[in-house]
């Protein structure tokens, strides 16, 4: 009898023999730095590299899959949050922000907050309750900030200050999948909420060269829209990825003018895309109505701030806070724009271009 017909007569089971799985290790990537967002291990787990996160600060860059909030000093001398105050965060984001005005509504205020894109909220959300805060301190939800006024009654009736944050996030610009970044090739999307309208993809194809080329010059001041337009016109069709589009503009530009430069180019591709991002976003339309309901969602005494990043966005926060002095619907605006400090631009390169404004009620 063998050894394994002995066991069957004994009517016990022969013992597994099979070798246990090799350790998986982690990939290995070409270079000392990878370049591929979904490579950047350590950056994308910044809390089991700490290390990692403090050197790349240094060198004025932004970890990926995080954001560094701009004019946070600047922004908190203009709301002057006091404890025991209820405040609202319209643009949550990494929460860079909202973690300063909680600490300064503490104890016995609250902070509200919102955003639009349902992968970063939750994401946030985990990160600042994992700081202490609270259900009680501070409240989230999931919708747009130009449906603010639907939360007031369960804020109690208004908000002692409100901050805007019009940026787009670093953590979507640096993420080739959300589709926001011509610099790496992905679906070319730009929704901040990818579960609602269209990408942008699909709104070309819809677009007249006519109305692209409005849309351009529109939405991102575009010197060269019209040549940008009948070339993305052209080849609608076959484009689908952000590269693909970067390249359209690129090989489009270079004839316009002898003197015309790489930095030239850029600028262009930055704007096609900004163009893009604030129409299948609506962002103009969104940002007009949370304009017109702010003076309406704050207490007597309270306080606004907006932090712009572009003059589609400056220009009507700027028109507004003023229609707003002149109404009366403010007692005072700040008439000067305020902007980072050159140290602050230093640090962190993305905080070039931002502006902020105020208002009091």
């Amino acid at each position: 009898m063998t050894s394994s017909e002995a066991e069957k007569d004994s009517g016990t089971d022969a013992p597994d023999l099979k070798a246990p799985s090799p350790h998986k290790r982690r990939p290995r990537y070409p270079g000392r730095n990878p370049r591929r967002f979904e490579e950047k291990y350590k950056e994308l787990n910044g809390d089991q590299y700490p290390e990692e996160i403090v050197r790349i600060l240094a060198s004025g860059k932004t970890p990926a899959g995080s954001h560094r909030p701009v004019c946070v000093r600047e922004v908190l001398e203009a709301l002057d949050p006091k404890p025991g105050e209820t405040g609202l965060d319209a643009t949550l984001g990494y929460g860079g922000h909202a973690g300063e005005l909680l600490k300064r509504v503490l104890p016995g205020g609250r902070l509200w907050a919102v955003d639009v894109d349902p992968i970063e909220i939750k994401r946030t959300e985990t990160r600042l309750r994992a700081q202490g805060f609270t259900e009680k301190e501070l409240i989230v939800r999931r919708t747009n900030f130009a449906a603010v006024p639907k939360l007031l009654a369960e804020a109690g009736g208004g908000f002692d200050f409100i901050l805007a944050d019009l940026g787009v996030s670093s953590m979507q610009l640096d993420d080739p999948s959300r589709g926001f970044t011509y610099k790496a090739q992905g679906p070319l999307d730009l929704r901040l909420n990818q579960e609602k309208g269209v990408p942008a993809s699909d709104l070309l194809r819809s677009l007249t060269e006519e109305e692209l080329e409005s849309m351009l010059r529109e939405y991102s001041d575009e010197p060269y829209a019209r040549v940008i337009s009948r070339a993305v016109y052209e080849k609608r069709n076959t484009i689908s990825t952000t590269t693909a589009l970067a390249d359209t503009v690129r090989n489009a530009l270079p004839g316009v003018s002898p003197s015309f430069t790489e930095n030239d180019i850029t600028r262009s591709i930055r704007r096609t895309f900004q163009t893009l991002r604030i129409a299948v976003n609506d962002e103009f339309a969104v940002l007009e109505q949370f304009l017109r309901n702010l003076p309406y969602c704050l207490k007597p005494g309270g306080r606004a701030a907006v932090l712009t990043f572009h003059s589609g966005e400056d220009d009507r926060v700027t028109r507004s806070f003023k229609e707003g002095l002149e109404t009366g619907a403010y007692k005072a605006i700040g008439l000067d724009p305020i902007r980072p400090s050159p140290q602050e631009i230093y640090d962190n390169p993305r905080s070039k271009s931002a502006i902020l404004r105020y208002a009091l009620i």
